[in-house]
């Protein structure tokens, strides 16, 4: 097996399992399954959507990226802008006294980046795959 076809489904394999994991943590607190919400705290409900929306572009990333497809760079830089919209928000919430965890912060910063590296591993799919035609 060639090494940009091992990138390619590795990078798939850790973009799908990180929307999954995002889809249930998410998905627990908007819906309060299994006391999640609870355990979360004071968390902000857009910012959680925010999340809950990246998790499914993950997946639909992780799709286009064994099939082979070259709009998931556009995909997930669409997340990157949902997250930075939210993280803006959660500024703003913060500033007009909301009540937040702390943690969300760190959170928020450790997902954007994380998508913007996905967007990077897409890129360099996408380019790999146009050179070769």
């Amino acid at each position: 097996m060639k090494l940009k076809t091992v990138f390619r489904y590795a990078t798939a394999l850790i973009i799908g399992a990180f929307g999954l994991l995002t889809l249930f943590l998410s998905s627990s607190v908007v819906f309060d399954l299994f006391g999640i919400r609870a355990k979360e705290g004071n968390y902000v409900l857009f910012v959680v959507v925010a999340n809950l929306i990246s998790s499914l572009l993950y997946l639909l990333t992780a799709y286009g990226i064994i099939v082979n497809k070259t709009w998931t760079t556009k995909v997930l830089s669409s997340s990157v802008l949902i997250l930075l919209i939210a993280f803006v928000g959660l500024f703003v919430h913060i500033n007009t006294g909301g009540i937040y965890e702390t943690k969300t912060i760190g959170a928020m910063i450790f997902r954007i980046s994380l998508t913007l590296i996905f967007v990077a591993a897409s890129f360099l799919l996408n380019k790999r795959k146009q050179s070769e035609r």
